[in-house]
């Protein structure tokens, strides 16, 4: 018997590979306000968010971003990923697996729901396996590390939430999560600052797609 029911995905650097993008536009807008940041200090300090919670976040910090940003931001980003957004190598073969061990699956993610749009539709065949299940954090209004998020779509799957394993990048993620009570596998892609912070919140790390149905017992 399987030891979950479902695992449940974040999607940005996870299903897709969609934050170099955002990575990119963040840096430049902070150094256009005299703010220098590297990758690693983005990742560090802003993945796993919203990009509200973004601007807050940054204005705190002291980068001057304008007011309307967030909004200008993401038309920026949705330009940009619609030029194309590749898959997470091995993310196809990974649900293959699966679906030949009966295990469902969904999308719970900090992006908005146009944004996956975006990003997933470029993959018509994989965006049709998620079917309805593609939750937003920001729609749901309980973005990570609130629980919620991967509770509403344990729910709609009709699995309970000590049967269902949570697949995230971000330390973020993992605290959600941990707070669902969920199982959660981390993937790092081979990043060490990344396996830093998701070991720091109880995640089981990883480096790619190819590993996990082991993990998960498959």
């Amino acid at each position: 018997m399987p030891r979950y029911d479902a695992v449940l995905f974040d999607c940005d650097g996870v299903i897709v590979d969609s934050e170099p993008a955002a990575f990119e536009l963040l840096i430049a807008d902070f150094r256009a306000h005299g703010v220098t940041l590297s990758d690693e200090e983005i990742e560090e300090t802003f993945i796993g968010g919203t990009i509200p919670g973004v601007f807050e976040r940054a204005r705190g910090m002291g980068v001057p971003l304008p007011d309307g940003w967030p909004d200008d931001f993401y038309a920026r980003l949705y330009a940009r990923l619609a030029e194309g957004t590749a898959l997470v190598a091995g993310v196809e073969a990974l649900l293959d697996r699966l679906d030949a061990a009966g295990i469902r699956y969904a999308i719970g993610s900090n992006g908005s729901l146009r944004k996956m749009e975006i990003t997933l539709g470029q993959h018509p065949a994989l965006r049709a396996r998620f079917g309805a299940h593609v939750y937003s954090g920001q729609e749901l209004g309980a973005p990570k590390p609130a629980p919620d998020l991967y509770l509403h779509a344990a729910a709609a799957l009709g699995v309970s939430p000590d049967r269902a394993a949570v697949v995230e990048d971000s330390a973020t993620g993992a605290r959600a999560a941990a707070a669902a009570q969920m199982d959660c596998f981390g993937h790092a892609a081979g990043h060490a600052g990344a396996a830093r912070r998701l070991t720091a919140e109880g995640a089981r790390v990883f480096d790619r797609m190819d590993e996990l149905p082991a993990l998960l017992g498959l």
